[in-house]
């Protein structure tokens, strides 16, 4: 017994050993030098153009009878005035759906490398103007801040793209490989205008390289124990499932009610799931990032991520109590967001139904999922329907040169930022170049408050002046790499 205790007292001493030592071992990895960055530039007048973007309101809405085609097609029109050297020199073809696309030949158009494709999309969200501080959509310029929808998603990034190849236009400068503008004017509605343009790529066999849409940005308070600021350039995303939960029952008057209603069994379905979460898996970007991440926290935090094999249920538990961003890393998330019954207060509804928004972790697949939650309701009377589904993207590559070109155009734009690779949970145009690129970037050039990354898609968005120099400088840095 006494050697029995001995050898296991051994045991757990070796094993503390060993997270100690890969703990103090997790140092955060060197970074290159950032290159000198480029703020020669018309700061004032790249600030206008984009307060022209935003003034017009191009609003996207699967009901088009909401939409307003006189603003997109405005905004179209207004280009060739805000960036007059990008037309004088680009080839300018209007696409499909609502697709923008521009050719900058580069003088060594026929390397291996392959074109370099800037994405954005000029299309935004709805607003409801009455809870604005300042009208959305009138380009208002207080205190250092351009108020209006799309200022961050993603007109900034539109203007800084066109801003910044205009500017080196003006400069003489040429790229070596062939530089694509390609712009939708739906992504908001999850429209064809960016496959178009992938389509006309597959079509015309014009080999793609570098791929850069929008996603991360440069954020602080990004994982706990780190205090530098991080730039999170995404290398893949979730996918996606918005699936419908539909019951049918006799339904009748509420004065006399049968035992169970169909709100009901939809209610237990809906509980059966939230409490049977999907099974925590760690992508490869997700891995990625903590490796790159977790380097620079605290001990605490490095202690569990470099020794996930002791406490990855540390983890997985944080993930399942508290939700957020943590857990949406590294699961599958079913978000329940819509559910139907009767129109009136007194009334069984004969039909009632619900509606979850999935995002799919890229260990998992749309099948998989679609039987984990079958599964897990266990009720074939609810019959399940995918409403729209998209699978994982394709993740990229970050040893390559491609990557490090975006990574050093971070770090020269925002020397204090540790630049990561991470999975970006939202969805974007840029899952479609899967299709043609296996180094496919998300990265919104712009450092964002938190304050500034719940306005998106919300109340009050608006962006620093120093932000749209930001943008600027950043895609002047890029394209001179290119």
């Amino acid at each position: 017994m006494e050697y029995a205790l001995i050898s296991l007292g051994g045991v757990i001493f070796i094993l503390l050993l060993i997270i100690i030592c890969r703990t103090i071992a997790f140092k955060p990895k060197a970074q290159g030098t950032p290159c000198e960055s480029d703020k020669d530039f018309d700061k004032e007048r790249c600030v206008d153009t984009l307060r022209s973007l935003v003034m017009f309101k191009t609003v996207s809405s699967r009901d088009k009878s909401l939409e307003d085609e006189s603003q997109f097609e405005g905004l179209i029109n207004a280009l060739p005035s805000l960036y007059p050297r990008v037309f004088e020199v680009c080839e300018f073809k209007r696409m499909p759906e609502r697709g923008l696309l521009f050719l900058w030949h580069g003088s060594e158009p026929n390397n291996d490398t392959g074109a370099t494709v800037l994405m954005s999309h000029y299309d935004v969200v709805d607003v409801n103007e009455d809870a604005w501080e300042k009208p959305p959509f009138d380009g208002i310029i207080e205190d250092g801040v351009l108020w209006g929808r799309g200022t961050l998603d993603t007109k900034a990034t539109l203007n800084a793209s066109l801003f910044a190849v205009d500017t080196l236009i003006g400069r003489g400068f040429t790229p070596k490989s062939d530089v694509y503008l390609a712009f939708s004017g739906n992504e908001e509605i999850n429209g064809l205008g960016a496959p178009s343009i992938v389509d006309y790529f597959v079509q015309n066999n014009i080999k793609i390289g570098l791929v850069l849409d929008e996603g991360g940005a440069v954020c602080e308070k990004i994982f706990p124990g780190v205090k530098r600021p991080c730039g999170m350039i995404g290398i893949a995303e979730k996918g996606m499932i918005d699936l419908e939960y539909k019951i049918k029952t006799n339904g009748g008057h509420a004065s006399s009610p049968k035992p169970r209603s169909s709100i009901g069994y939809l209610s237990e379905a809906c509980g059966r799931v939230e409490k049977h979460p999907m099974k925590m898996k760690i992508s490869d970007p997700v891995a990625k990032m903590f490796d790159t991440l977790v380097r620079n926290s605290n001990f605490l935090y490095r202690m569990i991520f470099a020794n996930l094999w002791a406490f990855g249920w540390v983890v997985d538990l944080l993930g399942k109590k508290t939700g957020g961003e943590l857990n949406a890393l590294v699961r599958t998330t079913i978000a329940f967001t819509q559910m139907k019954g009767s129109s009136a207060p007194n009334v069984i509804p004969p039909e009632a139904s619900l509606v979850s928004n999935i995002r799919i972790n890229p260990c998992d697949n749309v099948e998989r999922v679609y039987n984990h939650i079958k599964k897990t309701i266990a009720n074939d009377d609810i019959a399940l329907t995918k409403l729209t589904f998209s699978e994982p993207s394709r993740i990229s590559r970050v040893d390559c040169p491609e990557y490090e070109t975006v990574a050093g155009a971070v770090a020269s734009t925002w020397p204090e930022a540790i630049v990561s690779p991470y999975l970006m949970v939202q969805c974007s145009d840029s899952r479609h170049y899967g299709r043609v690129s296996d180094r496919v970037y998300r990265f919104s050039a712009m450092d964002m408050t938190s304050e500034e990354r719940r306005s998106i898609h919300g109340n009050n968005e608006k962006i620093r002046i120093e932000s749209i120099h930001k943008s600027c400088e950043f895609y002047l840095n890029l394209i001179k790499k290119l």
